[in-house]
């Protein structure tokens, strides 16, 4: 009886939820098999539907034919690497392109629709270093040129994309700051911008030709949004707002019309990639949804029709909308008197792009003129001497020696094991925090898989030594496991390999979800604590111990709010003086006290935006002196794939940026989108004299081509990081 009205329960909610909204739109599988998070309609002789990539074995973007019954076909797919972004502009010089920024490069490419096919206009390719999570296109309805604006870490790039002399170009007009990581967002007829991100407010700027950044608008806070997209109505545009299993409609004054309920799929979760094709179609004759999905059963592209939806919501529809349409008569935004490359809003001066100067914006010039390590060879683009990287060839490159064989589907963080009578027997521990895979991983310094525990999806790792277990001096692993939200411990051996310790689990409080973890040894009291955070910032301190048959206990000591209270995760603590770093990833760097009694109050000693540090701040690791307080901050600055590297003393002054380049020789690729590290400044053997950086790199390439599924950690000399100077100076 109690299962039935449980049942009746069940299906009566899932009834309101669905069917009490103003409409309804039941989904189809159209393509699966991969991991989407966006998708776009190409409005050409008849209508396609293109999707990123994400997965890490193929990557790219894929394009579908639309058809009345699904599964649609697949009509092309371009292997660039892994890709959040995919998205078509049109006219371009007469050509309809698409555009595509894959994670591994930070690349904008720039495909041109030829018939049923694609080709790469390859001297169209635009570096534009970030990590990237999505891109809107408007159409300036005064001058008809094609603009982009690219969402990144608290950052847009806005882009004009333009065809000149048969030539697709792309250039970048300015980047602006916003609030959040924007990962959806939509453009009206009037060029105001929406966008937002899962738990974030609805935001919005007015897009306009010019140079001058963005006002940026809060919307709403009480608008949930995941994918966002416009119908353009003949009465006004509308905004659909997708969330949970529903899409929110708001006209052009923000007011609800309604919502429209979604079914079809079981365990639906929206992915993100809202869009909406307003044509008619076989099948579709008022139009199409689409959106990226995960079911039950499958993920990819889902598709729904618009029938009897717009009219459910009183909106008129416009199955005539043509996204090509622009002004009657264009005026000319970009003109020849300042070259076409700047602005003239006063039809006088000029507001020249980056990359140009002079007062007719005829000369091309590059930040820092390339930092006196290359030469200019186009606007902010340098080609850099040997040795040198980055936009502007200030960050120092090195070449991994080795990388780890693959393991796991989402690796995350390195921790060193220093082998206490053999330094070229040390070990390489990491984590898998995804459920394929998951667990802690042991390498040899060549990087050889030696050995796989399995784990609670593990996150952060950090590596105690001579921790009293009993009577008995025992090294340990610990992290924080995201799988049962518990502090996760395991004894390692003399050799270096794992194995489980009593009281290895300890819990955590009812509903604290773990996020990062670290440890602190402290000097002053001789005690161990662990440092464990969530999403919230909400930082606990546990004291571990042991009892005298050697089960391993944990006690609460501390709680506090790191940093300014936004999303943290790699924290490192400085043992012999007592200060825990830890990074914000929207914000910067943090220094606590690490004592239990210590100040909750922290000192910002790194702040994003800063011209040296960019979001998201990820993994912090810390080389000492052998004597002294000398040394070295390491901080991974995932937006630029790049490294950061402070003074260990305070106040901890900016000493370097180093980026990982191709290491043809030894067949190990560069790094990006980097994560969790760790350094150890000991001499281990000839290929490490001076030390170990071992890094986790987000898409591993493959000599054939294309990234690897599973994931790889980067192992880095660190003398060819800090030099021998540097070395000799930490007295190891």
């Amino acid at each position: 009886m109690r299962s039935r009205i449980a049942y009746i329960a069940w299906a009566l909610a899932n009834f309101q939820a669905v069917f009490g909204k103003d409409a309804n739109i039941t989904l189809a599988p159209a393509a699966t098999g991969f991991e989407a998070d966006g998708t776009a309609f190409y409005y050409g002789s008849s209508p396609v539907v293109l999707a990123n990539d994400g997965s890490a074995a193929d990557g790219g973007f894929r394009v579908f034919n639309v058809d009345k019954d699904a599964p649609w076909s697949q009509r092309s797919h371009q292997k660039t690497g892994r890709s959040k972004i995919v998205m078509p502009v049109y006219d371009v010089g007469g050509r309809d392109i698409f555009l595509n920024i894959p994670a591994p490069d930070s690349i904008l490419r720039a495909f041109e629709v030829k018939g049923v096919g694609l080709e790469e206009v390859k001297h169209a390719r635009k570096k534009v270093l970030g990590d990237w999570s999505t891109l809107c296109i408007w159409r300036s309805a005064i001058s008809g040129e094609n603009y982009g604006f690219l969402f990144g870490k608290k950052q847009v790039v806005q882009l004009l994309i333009r065809g000149r002399k048969k030539d697709t170009e792309i250039l970048k007009i300015q980047t602006f700051p916003i609030p959040i990581e924007g990962e959806a967002c939509t453009v009206f007829s009037n060029g105001l911008v929406y966008f937002s991100a899962e738990d974030q407010p609805l935001y919005s700027f007015q897009a306009t030709e010019s140079t001058t950044a963005r006002e940026i608008k809060t919307v709403s806070k009480d608008i949930e949004v995941i994918g966002l997209a416009t119908y353009h109505s003949t009465s006004g545009d509308y905004l659909f707002v997708a969330h949970d299993e529903v899409i929110d409609v708001y006209d052009d004054t923000l007011s609800q019309k309604g919502s429209i309920g979604l079914s079809g799929i079981t365990d639906l979760s929206i992915e993100g990639g809202l869009s909406i094709y307003q044509g008619s179609a076989p099948g579709f004759p008022s139009g199409i949804i689409a959106l990226a999905f995960e079911g039950e059963d499958s993920t990819g592209v889902a598709v729904g029709s618009l029938d009897g939806v717009l009219s459910a919501l009183d909106i008129k529809p416009n199955t005539e909308f043509s996204p090509r349409d622009s002004c009657k008569s264009c005026e000319d935004a970009v003109p020849e008197r300042c070259s076409y490359n700047g602005f003239s809003p006063d039809n006088r001066s000029c507001q020249c792009f980056p990359g140009f100067s002079d007062r007719d914006c005829s000369e091309q010039v590059c930040k820092n003129e390339c930092s006196g390590n290359g030469k200019c060879e186009g606007p902010n683009t340098c080609k850099c001497s040997d040795g040198w990287e980055g936009p502007d060839c200030s960050f120092v490159a090195v070449q991994a020696k080795y990388e780890t064989d693959a393991n796991g589907g989402d690796g995350d963080d390195p921790a060193i094991w220093i082998h206490p009578t053999d330094a070229s027997q040390s070990k390489i521990v990491t984590t898998t925090k995804s459920e394929a895979g998951a667990g802690f991983t042991i390498f040899d310094l060549k990087g050889k898989l030696l050995q796989h525990a399995p784990a609670e999806q593990p996150n952060n790792v950090d590596v105690i030594t001579n921790f009293t277990v009993g009577s008995n001096k025992t090294d340990l692993a610990f992290a924080a496991c995201r799988g049962d939200n518990t502090l996760c411990l395991l004894a390692i051996n003399s050799t270096g390999f794992l194995s489980p310790v009593a009281g290895g689990i300890q819990p955590t409080p009812e509903d604290y979800e773990v996020y990062g973890s670290c440890t602190y040894h402290s000097y002053k009291t001789g005690k161990q604590y662990l440092f464990v955070n969530n999403k919230d910032a909400e930082y606990l301190q546990y004291e571990l111990t042991s009892t005298a048959n050697g089960t391993l206990q944990t006690t609460l000591v501390r709680e506090f709010i790191g940093g300014s209270g936004g999303q943290v995760e790699g924290c490192v603590a400085d043992d012999a003086t007592g200060f825990l770093f830890l990074g914000e990833e929207p914000e910067g760097v943090w220094r606590y006290d690490a004592e239990p009694d210590g100040s909750n109050t922290g000192l910002q000693i790194a702040k994003v935006g800063d011209g040296i540090l960019s979001a998201d701040v990820e993994g912090i690791t810390l080389v000492p002196a052998k004597s002294g307080n000398s040394g070295y901050i390491f901080v991974s600055s995932q937006g630029i794939s790049a490294y950061i590297v402070y003074e260990r003393a305070p106040p901890h002054k900016y000493v370097l940026t180093f980026t990982i380049v191709n290491n043809d020789q030894a067949a190990v690729d560069h790094v990006s989108n980097t994560d969790g590290i760790a350094a150890v400044g000991n001499h281990l053997n000839s290929d490490f004299p001076g030390g170990i950086f071992v890094t986790h790199d987000d898409a591993n390439e493959l000599q054939e081509g294309g990234t690897a599924a599973e994931a790889s950690f980067k192992l880095v000399s660190l003398e060819n990081i800090l030099g021998v100077e540097r070395i000799k100076d930490l007295g190891y």
